[in-house]
């Protein structure tokens, strides 16, 4: 069924008009396994994969045999390098690799949805009339939160373009986060307590994820 929610100005107050949130995207029974993948594959994709460590061929030391072979009462030691003995090289150590993994289309697109419909079953969605700040100000941006009572709250802002001032204005900022309709991905919309979007980035957001449903 869909929602209809009250659309707020920057001052935080109902403007009179109201939107209503599309059921295909807003109200969807949320889907826990796609959601969780879709986390995954963002977080892998966060990974450098550049750790690497040094084993016994890499190491630089002497080849000489370090001790002879019989005689000694312990054990035979061809190679300072053997991993036995301190500085040696490391058996089985890190490589340089990449941990991204495929995952469909229509998985991302399910878990955006599933997410999105969890929080408007919270009321954790809040629909903004467009806005800019004439230039960046981090006051500016706080004032938006103040006004919504979201000083100590996670937000994230979803507008339907780049906009520099609002996004200036925000990067100071620990706890807001703002990006583009065409931008959102799972794990920010479920990082956030509250997820702001802009009057004019729902239509957008409506194209982009029914269009490669």
């Amino acid at each position: 069924m869909p929602m209809e929610l009250s659309v707020l100005n920057i001052e935080g107050k109902e403007s009179g008009k109201k939107v209503t949130l599309p059921a295909e995207i807003f109200g969807i029974e949320p889907n826990e396994h796609v959601v969780y993948l879709d986390v995954k594959h963002y977080l892998a994709n966060q990974r450098q994969g550049t750790h690497k460590a040094k084993e016994r061929a890499e190491v630089n030391y002497s080849t000489k045999k370090i001790k002879r072979q019989k005689g000694t009462g312990g054990a035979r030691a061809g190679s300072i390098k053997s991993p036995v003995f301190v500085g040696g090289g490391r058996v089985f150590g890190p490589r340089p690799r990449d941990y991204d993994f495929k995952l469909n289309k229509k998985i991302k697109v399910l878990a955006r949805k599933s997410v999105l419909s969890a929080r408007a079953k919270e009321n954790a969605i809040s629909v903004l009339e467009a806005f800019t700040f004439q230039q960046p100000k981090t006051k500016s941006y706080l004032g938006l939160l103040q006004a919504l009572s979201l000083n100590n709250s996670k937000t994230l802002l979803i507008l339907d373009g780049h906009d520099s001032n609002v996004y200036l204005s925000s990067r100071n900022i620990p706890k807001a986060k703002v990006v583009t309709a065409d931008s959102i991905n799972t794990y920010d919309l479920i990082n956030a307590e509250r997820v702001l979007i802009t009057e004019t980035a729902l239509p957008k957001i409506e194209t982009l994820l029914s269009a490669k449903s």
